[in-house]
Parts: structure tokens; C-alpha cells; sequence
């Protein structure tokens, strides 16, 4: 059995026991346990206008803040979730002199596609790829990046395929980078459970569905992925409006499919996903998080440690903070990249 498999194996049975483990009421171990300083249940901050440039295949919504000389730090959101995940985040950076880049994934908000040929492709690598052409075109050499969900998996894998590119991440959830192939292995039925839409997805009428009920589908995620934070109509409303992009749909389709070996990626990308297939290490100084309460599937930090060579930490954020952690406890997130930039 190749050595991605049996990693990917070892992660999958951690990840079984941790959900079983969490719908007993079990708290998954940890290295460290930090309270969140005040956790958040509406966000009432803003963003500055949003900008917009041509980096890659896209044109990118991002908002940014904090001084254009600072260090730079991009915030990178997950699904269903957009940029309002950092609203409050942001400013807490940009008060330590930092910059604050936090872009539209592609088939979110105000990020569009240049030209309408291209794949509507959300293979890990072509996300990743965004990453390097917005840095290109922001002329920034050199980042910290700090993510969860989609977010965190984009993380990991700049700092596996381009290191010199990344200075640190933040990543909440673990260690996330997959692949199809790895993903053949069959779930548990709890967990399987809990990865009920990517399944839906898989069909017809999923994509019909996600398309009808967009809106009643993400808040059941938010909901479901965060069962202690009690947002407002208004928190939720405000990032679900950015879920009507054009590409949302066949983005976030294509994204579960290709997950599970459903869906091509492109030929191009093929390098990077065979540099990804073996599930490489993160050298690079590393923060993990995790939520007390998060309601998504999610391994153990045990499951993952050996994941991270470089300086590393484990941080369980306690208080009922579930999925969406940057927007549920913005100061132990916006804390986390402080202290990495440390190291």
C-alpha cells in the first residue's frame, strides 16, 4: 500500500473517532488550551471599499487594510462562508502595522473570471495557484497565510509547493491537503454522515438543489458547522450575498467532485497534484487551531502532528467556538498570526 494511502488512512480513522468522540461529548486531546477572549455572536465591523485586480485567470475582489508597507498577511475564507469570516480580524492586524489582504476565492463575491473559456475548476492546485497570481500582482514576495476550510487547505499548500513564497500559516482544522485517490477510501458511517453534501453533490439533482436553495443550504452549513454560535440574520446575510456570484455553484460542484474522483481537473495542474498526492510536510512555522464546538468533520490534533516539521503549535479555542473560528473568536485568531510571525 503506497505511503499516501496509509496517511491518509491514519488521518481517516482520527477523524472517524474524533467525530464519534464529539458526539458523545468528548473533547478531541490537544497540546494547548486557550479561551477565547470574547467570542463574537454578530460582527458589526466593515471593510474599506473593496478593490479589484486582474491576477491570473481572475479578476479578484479583495479587501485590505492596514498599512501598504506592513508585513503582508492574506486572510483566505471557506465554503460557505466569504471574506466577513476576517471583518473583525482585519483591523486587529492592521492595528499591529500589518497588511491586511483578504480576497474573494474564485466563484465568490466580486472575483470573476476574465474570460468565459475558462474551466470553472476548483481542483486545490488551480486554488492555490490564485494565491501566487494575486501576490504577483500585488507585488508581494512573501506572506503569511491563514485560513480555514477551503481556506486552510489553500494555506498548507503554498507552504509545501512554494515555501519561499510563504513565511507562516495559521490553519484552522489541521492539516487538510487531500487528494482523489486518497479519497477512495470509504468513511465510517458517522462521518459519512457528516459529509452528506459532498454525496449530494455528487448528483444531478445535488447541483439542482445547491442551485435552487442556495441560500437555505448554506445557512443549514453555518448552522450545522457551528451549533453554539447564534449569528444574526444580518451576519448571515452579509456573507451569504456573496454566494450569488455567477460561479458559485459550478465552482462548489466541482470542488466535492473532484474531491472524490467525480470530476477531471485540468492537465496542467498535473505536477503540482502528484507533488500533493503524497500529503508532504508543512516545514514552515505553523499555528493549528480548532473550535471546541465545531460541528464540521475534523480529526484529532494527533492525528496530524507529525504533518508539521517546523516550529508548531496546537491551539483548542474553548467557549463554544465552532467552524467558522475567525469570525467567532477574531482575537485568538488574529492572536495566532501575531505570535507565528514571532517565531
Amino acid at each position: 500500500m503506497s505511503e499516501e494511502i496509509m496517511s491518509r488512512r491514519k488521518l481517516l480513522g482520527a477523524t472517524a473517532l474524533g467525530f464519534v468522540a464529539a458526539q458523545l461529548g468528548a473533547a478531541a486531546p490537544a497540546f494547548a488550551q486557550n479561551s477565547a477572549p470574547s467570542r463574537r455572536t454578530t460582527s458589526t465591523g466593515s471593510f474599506a471599499p473593496l478593490k479589484q485586480i486582474n491576477a491570473g485567470l481572475l479578476n479578484v475582489g479583495y479587501a485590505e487594510d492596514g498599512p501598504s508597507d506592513g508585513p503582508p498577511v492574506l486572510l483566505l475564507h471557506g465554503w460557505p462562508y466569504d471574506i466577513h469570516s476576517y471583518v473583525d480580524v482585519a483591523p486587529l492586524l492592521a492595528a499591529k502595522g500589518y497588511r491586511v489582504i483578504v480576497p474573494y476565492l474564485r466563484g465568490y463575491g466580486t472575483t470573476s473570471f476574465l474570460s468565459s473559456a475558462t474551466l470553472r475548476n476548483a481542483q486545490q492546485s488551480a486554488v492555490a495557484l490564485d494565491m501566487i497570481a494575486l501576490m504577483d500582482a500585488l507585488k508581494i514576495q512573501k506572506a503569511i497565510f491563514a485560513g480555514f476550510d477551503w481556506g486552510a487547505r489553500t494555506a498548507a499548500i503554498m507552504a509545501v509547493l512554494w515555501p519561499e513564497r510563504c513565511k507562516a500559516i495559521v490553519s484552522v482544522g489541521g492539516y487538510l491537503i487531500g487528494s482523489p485517490a486518497a479519497n477512495q477510501i470509504p468513511y465510517p458511517p458517522a462521518p459519512t454522515l457528516a459529509f452528506w453534501y459532498q454525496y449530494y453533490f455528487a448528483t444531478e439533482i445535488g447541483q439542482a438543489g445547491y442551485r435552487k436553495y442556495l441560500h437555505d443550504f448554506a445557512k443549514l452549513i453555518w448552522q450545522t458547522a457551528s451549533p453554539k454560535w447564534n449569528f444574526d440574520d444580518a451576519t448571515f446575510e452579509r456573507s451569504a450575498a456573496s454566494l450569488n456570484n455567477p460561479d458559485h455553484v459550478a465552482i462548489t460542484i466541482h470542488n466535492y467532485r473532484w474531491r472524490i474522483g467525480l470530476a477531471d481537473g485540468e492537465r496542467k495542474y498535473d505536477d503540482l497534484e502528484k507533488r500533493l498526492v503524497a500529503l508532504p510536510v508543512v516545514a514552515v512555522p505553523t499555528i493549528t487551531m480548532d473550535g471546541d464546538a465545531n460541528g464540521a468533520i475534523h480529526a484529532p490534533s494527533t492525528a496530524y502532528r507529525d504533518k508539521f516539521s517546523g516550529k508548531y503549535e496546537y491551539r483548542l479555542i474553548t467557549g463554544g467556538v465552532g467552524h467558522n473560528l475567525p469570525q467567532e473568536a477574531p482575537e485568538a485568531f488574529a492572536k495566532a498570526i501575531i505570535d507565528i510571525d514571532r517565531v
